[in-house]
């Protein structure tokens, strides 16, 4: 049971998001040997996955740990019009290295107003508009995602202190506030491309990612596994 700071300064108890954890199991990847657990959002029915590495960390050292919202079209498709597949490749390299747990976190396609929404708003910033402004237009949130199940997880899984893998500070306040003290945010920015440059402009100015956006990838080049800079922020 966790606490919370009461609005006269006192504290209450906070109740656990329900999840349930099932099996772990080896999972061989491109990325080298994990091991993998799913996890039931009881809450909600939403399945997720976490892929730790067998590697402890370095002593001294919190875990890393990735927060990756489910990406379809980047993740699978390896779509350029974001940067989640080529955030996905880093995270797992950085964790199996360094020792840590990414947590694939299914049902936020979108940042978590679901694909066939994704498509609409895909088709308003081919008419001009930024992503935001799209999901406005939409009448959808700019970020409609949810971090408790994710925060429960790393709770069950003995993860109370971690290194979080983000260009997005919002994840790190969202994750105190269940609980999950974040000592360090380390950057996963990669190469920009003409074809999310846009994209993670907006996402720089107008919802405080942490990027610099100085590196640009022709249209049409792929960026080789492990070729990332790590201190790109």
């Amino acid at each position: 049971m966790t606490t919370a700071t009461t609005h006269d300064g006192g504290t209450h108890a906070r109740a656990p998001h329900p999840v349930s954890g099932g099996p772990i199991v080896q999972l061989p990847t491109a990325f080298g040997g994990f091991v993998a657990q799913a996890w039931t959002d009881l809450a909600t029915g939403a399945e997720h996955l976490a892929v730790s590495s067998p590697k402890t960390p370095r002593e001294g050292k919190a875990p890393l740990v990735r927060l990756h919202s489910e990406c379809l079209t980047g993740d699978v498709f390896g779509s350029y019009r974001c940067d989640c597949g080529e955030q996905l490749a880093y995270a797992l390299e950085l964790i199996r290295e360094e020792g840590g747990t990414l947590l694939y976190l299914r049902g936020q396609e979108g940042r978590g107003i679901g694909l066939a929404n994704k498509m609409k708003a895909y088709a308003l910033q081919e008419a001009g508009f930024d992503t935001v402004e799209a999901n406005e237009q939409l009448g959808l949130p700019v970020d409609a995602r949810c971090y408790k199940a994710a925060a429960q997880i790393l709770a069950e899984m003995g993860l109370h202190e971690i290194r979080l893998l983000s260009n997005n500070p919002d994840k790190q306040n969202r994750l105190a506030a269940a609980g999950v003290k974040v000592v360090e945010m380390v950057p996963t920015e990669v190469p920009s491309r003409e074809e999310n440059l846009r994209y993670l402009q907006t996402k720089k100015d107008r919802m405080d990612h942490r990027l610099t956006l100085g590196d640009t990838e022709p249209a049409g080049t792929h960026a080789a596994t492990g070729t990332f800079d790590l201190e790109q922020d």
